[in-house]
């Protein structure tokens, strides 16, 4: 039996916390599938397309790393590809409430789907993508945060924006 996890995220942009997860949930499972999902609560820097294309380079290297688009609800993604796990990364304490309730919630809709938990290590505790976006919004160095790849397409989507408010 294959033990396959989907992690699923907006992944706007895919930072070295969410690497992070992928290398260390890829080592647990048979096969990893990285769901690039939409967020109706969330306004986008990068396109659906650019975020998928995006996390594809970053996790090239990982043979058991599958990486796709999907809508709607995760527990629905989950079922669709015949996985039957859902891998999340914890941060901090407000965020175990936050998967606290939906990983109930999730278990609600579909009772056969299991979720599995990953401590972020500590120097990736505090990432998140909304506070790269704010720290690259005002001119803040990203280095230390994003995959190269990353780095250089949040950059030139900046220099974009930038110049489009001129």
């Amino acid at each position: 039996m294959n033990r396959i996890a989907v992690y699923t995220g907006t992944f706007d942009p895919i930072h070295l916390g969410h690497v992070d997860i992928i290398e260390r949930g890829s080592r647990v499972f048979d096969k990893l599938v990285v769901g690039v999902g939409i967020n109706p609560d969330k306004a986008p820097l990068f396109t659906l397309d650019e975020r998928v294309k995006l996390v594809k380079e970053v996790v090239k290297t990982n043979k058991n790393v599958e990486v796709m688009p999907f809508t709607g609800l995760a527990v629905h993604f989950v079922r669709e590809i015949k996985a039957n796990c859902m891998l999340r990364g914890l941060r901090t304490t407000s965020d175990m409430e936050y998967e606290f309730t939906m990983s109930l919630a999730n278990m609600t809709l579909d009772s056969e789907i299991e979720t599995v938990f990953l401590m972020a290590k500590d120097i990736y505790s505090h990432l998140s993508s909304s506070l790269l976006k704010q720290i690259a919004a005002f001119g803040g160095n990203l280095e230390k945060f994003l995959p190269s790849d990353a780095l250089n397409l949040m950059q030139g989507k900046l220099a974009g924006v930038k110049k489009g408010m001129r």
